[in-house]
């Protein structure tokens, strides 16, 4: 019998927030699978909402903004997964359409619709407003994360006698637009106030010591809301026959890399949660390799049982659950867009990436022309805070840098194009790079009494 799956996709969630205040999602990693190291490809909402339902970059299906409408020549999730027979249904944020509410044909596939293509605006954190299948308004009552995991398990128990495919897309922890701010669930706000500052936003300032509490606050009623998720296929009799992965679209930097949330190269922007539990993912253990969440509809559908589309750009990984030395790509490539026109890869180690500096960061989904922006060690600075672009020592690691990126951006978009290295420009620590004061080493010193 094939499995059940649900997708559960958050909005803005960075990657530290996992193990931090989050029982049930820890407990789903430590005993199925969880990707430590996941990169969207695009980090903002519409560009990786797109590449998670059909597998394929935002540059090959057009959605390389927001804004933008997803073909209807594309094929989903749904469409692969209701050709196998499976009930498919959508619940909450869709941000992949042209019109509110989301017009049948806009809706990729999904039989069952319960939704709204922009629920910021739709919405507000006690007032959550979507539209069924007719286009009429619904209005779900309790708290807007609480809601929509609600009608997530009415629809898992509407659908128990038959196999169902469900993507529940909550909005927490997304900030409410009109007054930029991350209203968490009353005394959720309070209790994480100050309670803990990543280094990159502690260095870096941002707007983190004004809104980290109410986003921390999202972000642990959201992991209440998956607990109550698998309570209730336990106690229908289907967990075990249940794949279930939860991920976010992309993360959130606080403004400390430009003037808003996310659409930076940065881990902070790119990196996500990525953990799956249930059959074919239970006692996966750690993947330590860095993949994509492009990566994600192929294992679902791998997982599954059923083929995998040749037009997909993203590669099942549960060749790695089985392997930690299959063949795999050392590294992850990502598009930026609407804050700059940019491309990188990020392997376990290096985050290299290049801009167009000529492009229209709205306008042009891709150049033929970049230059060098960003190299981080990651190794050394996991936070992303000394750039070593241009710097003298680091010059052939990013010359070997650019060549991957040169090759995955021709393998991703079709067409190779020149990427020119940054400005050189003096290393931080000067002293410690230098080759000469390598070699030499430093300064004997004697040890114990000196005479004068």
């Amino acid at each position: 019998m094939r499995p059940n799956v649900i997708v559960v996709l958050t909005d803005q969630q960075r990657w530290d927030t996992v193990g931090l205040l989050t029982p049930n999602l820890d407990r789903m990693a430590r005993h199925g699978t969880q990707a430590t190291v996941a990169i969207t490809p695009q980090p903002v909402c519409a560009p990786a909402r797109a590449a998670l339902q059909t597998g394929r970059y935002p540059t090959t299906t057009g959605v390389h903004r927001n804004g933008r409408v997803l073909p209807p020549e594309e094929r989903t999730l749904a469409h692969h997964f209701g050709a196998a027979g499976y009930a498919t249904g959508y619940l909450g944020k869709w941000h992949l359409a042209g019109a509110e509410p989301v017009p049948e044909e806009q809706r990729g596939g999904y039989r069952s619709w319960l939704g709204a293509n922009a629920l910021e605006h739709t919405s507000d954190a006690y007032r959550t407003i979507v539209f069924d299948e007719a286009g009429d308004p619904v209005l779900l009552p309790g708290y807007r994360s609480d809601a929509l995991v609600d009608a997530a398990i009415r629809f898992v128990a509407d659908h128990h006698d038959e196999p169902f495919f469900l993507f529940l897309s909550l909005l927490e922890p997304h900030h409410q637009n009109e007054v930029d701010n991350y209203p968490a669930p009353d005394g959720y706000e309070e209790r994480y106030q100050g309670a803990w500052l990543p280094p990159d936003l502690a260095a870096l300032g941002g707007t983190a010591h004004r809104h980290l509490g109410g986003y921390l606050g999202q972000v642990k009623r959201l992991d209440e809301g998956l607990g109550r998720l698998l309570d209730a296929l336990r106690s229908l009799g289907l967990l075990e026959e249940t794949i279930v992965a939860y991920t976010s679209d992309h993360g959130n930097h606080f403004k400390t890399r430009n003037a808003e949330y996310k659409r930076s190269c940065h881990d902070a922007s790119l990196r996500v949660p990525l953990a799956l539990r249930g059959p074919g993912f239970d006692g996966g253990g750690a993947i330590a390799r860095p993949v994509s969440t492009l990566d994600l509809p192929p294992t679902l559908l791998a997982a599954a049982g059923l083929p995998v589309p040749e037009e997909m750009q993203g590669r099942s990984f549960l060749p790695l659950l089985r392997d930690a030395r299959a063949d795999w790509p050392e590294e992850v490539f990502f598009q930026v867009s609407e804050s700059e026109v940019g491309r990188g890869i990020r392997t376990s180690r290096w985050k290299y990436y290049a801009v167009a500096e000529d492009a229209d960061p709205w306008h042009d989904p891709a150049a033929g022309r970049y230059r060098e922006q960003a190299l981080y060690d990651l190794e050394s600075d996991p936070y992303e805070l000394v750039n070593l672009a241009g710097h003298p020592s680091h010059a052939g690691v990013a010359a070997g840098l650019r060549e991957r990126l040169a090759r995955r951006i021709a393998e991703a978009e079709g067409a190779a194009p020149e990427i020119e290295p940054a400005a050189a420009r003096p290393a931080p620590h000067q002293a410690m790079t230098d080759p000469e004061v390598r070699l030499r080493g430093p300064k004997p010193v004697r040890i114990g009494h000196q005479r004068p």
